[in-house]
């Protein structure tokens, strides 16, 4: 298999590090932190704000779009690149977390998962083979297997069922893929780690995946209702567990400390809705902490959300007016908050890239929290 992943420096006293990923949209330089884009956009932001950033790569939801428009809609207009006009890399995820957090709403089998629309309440039925042909309709440079995510608190016989069906959805996966392969689509299959919070589950899982020897390897299970520190303890028992060599995604974290400690690590690659789903609700990204916009000590204010921050918001625009925007409802308030909070993680991540470089990763993530964390929610 052509080697699509490099590594191009480890940090000496910590497992993070630095590499270039080469996808079909072009290189990504990693650790990356991948906005969410799951109906083909990323909220309240427009192409050129994520080619303005920096951003090489973007993720989107293949549940959602193949319920609406529908993924041959996307087929017929070039793939999600030709839809949207988003020239670099996409992911996209199988919709497998989706199908879990609509719990009442699904049933699994072991030929896949039936479930009905959120949008209409029709009915589906979804295979590892055809995720697989709708993720290939949409282009994606990187797919997602289907998976069974099983959710914190299950006992250990639930944990294990799910497991056991993930592993074969893969494996039913990884073939149709390879015949997409033979017909000239690009995009890379990546499976997904799981196991629940069981270490031999884990155990057992990152050995099944390294074994298939695939592109790249997810970790999924993670930052789904557990407390901080069980994710911390899950991920630095599993990371370690998967081949060196091969690039690393941790599925849905999106906060600073949840970031770094992912990239600490070893782990390449995240996303998460959380910096545009806060936008949206006011809450700002800043070195000194989240900033809620809607306190009243904000109405007069002329500081920027973050003096030490670059972009074009911090520049721009003053806390009174963004406090106004927000308290009024206006559009421009989700668009420039969540134009902020991208910026300031592709900002965090990009500097704890060059920490790395520096073999400086471990006091940059110490400085960065102490004080991130220092002052608290303003």
């Amino acid at each position: 298999m052509k080697e699509i992943f490099t590594i191009e420096h480890q940090d000496e006293n910590s497992r993070a590090r630095t590499g270039r990923l080469l996808l079909p949209h072009g290189s990504v330089q990693t650790p990356v932190f991948m906005p969410v884009g799951t109906n083909a956009t990323v909220k309240a932001i427009t192409v050129d704000d994520l080619h303005e950033i920096g951003f090489e790569i973007i993720l989107s939801n293949t549940y959602h779009l193949y319920l609406r428009p529908g993924s041959d809609v996307i087929g017929n207009l070039g793939g999600l690149h030709g839809f949207s006009r988003w020239d670099k890399n996409i992911l996209t995820d199988s919709g497998g977390f989706q199908v879990f957090s609509l719990a009442p709403f699904r049933k699994i089998r072991e030929e896949g998962v039936e479930f009905k629309s959120h949008i209409d309440g029709s009915s589906h039925f979804l295979t590892p083979e055809k995720i697989v042909q709708v993720q290939r309709q949409l282009n994606s440079d990187i797919q997602m297997q289907l998976d069974f995510c099983s959710s914190w608190g299950v006992d250990y016989a639930e944990a294990k069922e799910s497991l056991r069906i993930t592993n074969d959805w893969l494996l039913r996966a990884k073939k149709e893929w390879k015949k997409t392969q033979a017909d000239g689509y690009q995009g890379l299959l990546f499976p997904i780690v799981q196991g629940n919070f069981f270490k031999d589950l884990r155990e057992e899982s990152a050995d099944f995946v390294s074994n298939l020897d695939m592109p790249g390897i997810a970790i999924g299970g993670l930052s789904v209702g557990e407390p901080l520190e069980i994710y911390q303890e899950m991920l630095s028992f599993t990371a370690p567990l998967l081949p060196y060599e091969k690039v690393k995604y941790v599925m849905g974290i999106g906060t600073p400390d949840y970031i770094l400690d992912a990239i600490e690590n070893g782990i390449d690659m995240f996303d998460c809705v959380l910096p545009t789903r806060n936008a949206r609700n006011g809450s700002y990204f800043t070195r000194d902490g989240a900033l809620a916009i809607k306190k009243e000590e904000h109405r007069l204010s002329a500081e920027a959300i973050d003096a030490e921050c670059n972009c074009k918001v911090c520049k721009n625009y003053s806390r009174a007016y963004l406090r106004h925007l927000f308290k009024t409802n206006e559009m421009l308030s989700s668009m420039l908050a969540s134009y902020h909070n991208l910026y300031f993680l592709h900002d965090m991540v990009k500097n704890a890239r060059e920490a790395i470089k520096k073999n400086n990763f471990t006091a940059y993530k110490k400085c960065f929290l102490d004080r991130y964390f220092k002052r608290g929610a303003k």
